[in-house]
Formats: structure tokens, sequence, C-alpha cells
């Protein structure tokens, strides 16, 4: 009887011990995050992704990150769809909503209403548009769900495939083709420069495309401005991407400045969908440069 009580209770004590170990789970590993605003301790490995800055939601994505919450204006992209069919609606004044979600990583950008009690739900990394060029952007976004490696493959390839790209509509066209990106929101009528979205970084940066002068010398400098429909056949190009939004006045297209146009006359307008075309992450990039090729090489 008594054998068989020790060997009872070192049976016992072998199966709370092992039932203990099963049930701990390891503390997530941690690593420091050089950001803007300093170093951040952020988890090796984010598995649930609070994204608070529409701009930066393409980046995550493409970087096989997690999203659970992303802003309303991400869910009217068309190109990010398919990838948040699980995600939540969030925005910086619900703090509960982001609470309920148990992010582990936070994405945002400076001045959100209550940073502060946001930081304390979860890792906050913050990111000012523009201080970072599109394809930098989103290889430091992939360093944080450790992607890196495969971020910086698919920016050497991109760049390549769209600087390729830019060599056949020189030859095709001519070294000195132009090309305008336009955009008509609400009632106003924009040109934009070569580092504000809408397939710009593509056109400019990587195929090296000619802007029409009065789009360099009002819109390089500031990224954008607004036009009026009166000298709207100056700022356009050989080639034009019309961007478009719900609602927007279209009245332009009906005027003598814009019809007289070659691109006009040459049926060489592209319009594209100003909501989904306005991003400039990879999902957007690889969607806007197959764009591209097709209305370039009449496909």
């Amino acid at each position: 009887m008594k054998k068989f009580s020790i060997v009872s209770i070192v049976f016992l004590f072998i199966f709370t011990m092992s039932a203990c170990s099963e049930s701990t789970s390891p503390e997530k590993a941690m690593i420091n995050y050089e950001s803007e605003e300093g170093t951040v301790e952020v988890y090796e490995n984010p598995e649930r992704v609070v994204v608070l800055s529409s701009f930066l939601t393409g980046h995550v994505l493409a970087a096989n990150g997690n999203v659970v919450g992303a802003t309303s204006w991400d869910f009217l992209n068309a190109t990010y769809e398919e990838h948040l069919q699980d995600a939540s609606v969030v925005s910086e004044e619900d703090i509960e909503g982001i609470l309920a979600l148990e992010p582990d990583l936070i994405l945002a950008q400076p001045g959100i209403a209550n940073l502060d009690q946001i930081k304390e739900i979860a890792p906050t990394v913050i990111f000012t548009y523009g201080n970072l060029n599109y394809l930098d952007q989103y290889i430091e976004i992939a360093k944080l769900l450790s992607y890196e490696e495969e971020a910086i493959t698919w920016v050497d390839n991109f760049q390549e495939d769209a600087q390729s790209l830019g060599k056949e509509i020189k030859a095709l066209y001519g070294a000195d083709v132009s090309v305008s990106v336009i955009e008509s929101f609400g009632k106003e009528l924009y040109v934009y420069g070569s580092n504000w979205g809408r397939g710009t970084e593509i056109l400019y940066q990587e195929m090296e495309l000619s802007m029409p002068e009065a789009v360099e010398n009002d819109a390089l400098e500031p990224g954008f401005y607004a036009i009026s429909t009166e000298v709207v056949d100056e700022y356009m190009g050989d080639f034009v991407i019309k961007s478009m939004h719900v609602d927007a006045d279209t009245s332009f297209e009906q005027t003598s400045h814009y019809q007289a146009t070659s691109a006009y006359q040459n049926g060489r307008i592209l319009e594209v969908d100003g909501t989904s075309f306005s991003y400039n992450d990879p999902l957007t990039l690889q969607w806007q440069l197959d764009t591209f090729e097709a209305f370039f090489k009449g496909e």
C-alpha cells in the first residue's frame, strides 16, 4: 500500500508538470525596431496587425501580414478586397474596437487621435507619408513582419520589369514621349508629379517618361496641383492617365480644351478607378504596371 502511494504521487507529479508545460505558452520574442520616433520594442513575428493609416495597409498585405483591422477607406479599394475579408473596420476614435481585435502590432501616422491610448494596446510604429520613398516604405514594413528578404527580391524584380517597359515605350513612341496623370475629384481637377501614387512612381521614376512642361513646373515639387478646365490642354501629354472618382465632375471632358489635345484625338487616354489606383504599395504597383503595359502596347 505504501509502495502504491509513492508511485501514485510520483505519477501525479509528472502528469501535473506535463500538463502545465503544455498549457503554458512561451513568451513571444521581442526585437528593437528603429522607427522615425526612436526605438520601439516590437514582437519578432507579429500575427495580428491593425493599420490605422491607409497608405500603409497594402504594404502590410504584400509583406504577408495578417491585417485584422484597417480603415474604412481600405475597404473601398478593390485591390485589397480579397485580403481583407476577415478584417474589421477600425479608426483611431474606436479604442474599444482596436482592443477587441487583440493586435500585437499597430501601424499609424503621426498626429492621429488617442495615440497615447493606442500605444498602450500593442507595440505601435509610426510612419509619416513621404519620409521614405515608396519602395523603401515596403521594405521597412517588411522588416517588422520578418519578410525583408522577400521584399528586397520583389523590389529588384519590379524595378527591372518597370524600367524594361519604359525602354519599350520609348522605342515605340520616341525618347521624348510624354505622359500626364490627371484626376477629377469632386469639383476639382488635379495633375500629379512623380511621387503621389496613381502610377506616378512607375511612369516617371522607373520608366523615366517625360512630363509636359506645365506639369513639371507646377506639380513636380508639391506632388499635385489643381488646374482649371480652361488650361487642361496645357497639362496633357502624348498619353494621359485619367483617374476618376465616383460622383466626380466630368464636364471638362466636353470642352474644346480637352478634346483638342492629341491624347484625346489619338485615343491615348486611360481611365482608371481613382480610389483603387491612388496607392503605391506592391499590390497596387503590380496592377498598375500590368495596366500600363497593356495600355501603351495597345493590348
